[in-house]
């Protein structure tokens, strides 16, 4: 499955294995463009609102956060890695997709307890989410949760055990 580490987990830590597993889809969720002319140069993407300190407030708080892109090369990934780094977002991995791959592939390897996604308004809507083709058995143990495009997470609860 693959994914760039962005921290260590520390897997030895019994803790680690009830923690809540939040995903966190990236474009359009919780960065964005600064204005249309830069809709895909993905180095110059900003975050969207309060969702820096919403992520570090659910991390405190014991979850496991890792994000998902839509980029697919490593170049692309990269840069989507770079821009998580440089403002401080926390989590341990970023996982994306390869050639033949699907959302729902990623999703149902990882099996989140939470998945954050947009609503994908611009490129289709929901045909287009990582939940849509999940397979039922396992979408039903997934909280999922999509925002609108481009607005951010602010309107999440703050306290995971509201999830």
């Amino acid at each position: 499955m693959p994914f760039l580490e962005l921290s260590k987990s520390n897997d030895n830590d019994i803790a680690h294995i009830s923690k809540i597993k939040i995903m966190i889809f990236t474009e359009g969720t919780i960065i964005r463009h600064r204005n249309v002319f830069q809709l895909f140069n993905y180095d110059t993407y900003i975050p969207i609102g309060n969702c820096i300190n919403k992520i570090q407030a659910w991390e405190q708080q014991g979850a496991e956060i890792m994000y998902f892109t839509s980029r697919k090369t490593v170049k692309q990934v990269n840069e989507i890695a770079t821009l998580l780094k440089k403002y401080h977002f926390q989590g341990t991995r970023l996982y994306y997709r390869e050639a033949k791959q699907k959302y729902k592939d990623i999703i149902e390897l990882v099996e989140p307890d939470v998945l954050i996604e947009d609503d994908c308004k611009s490129i289709g809507g929901q045909s287009q989410m990582c939940i849509t083709y999940v397979k039922p058995e396992l979408k039903s143990k997934i909280r999922s949760f999509a925002v609108e495009e481009f607005k951010g997470i602010d309107s999440l609860p703050t306290l995971i055990s509201d999830f």
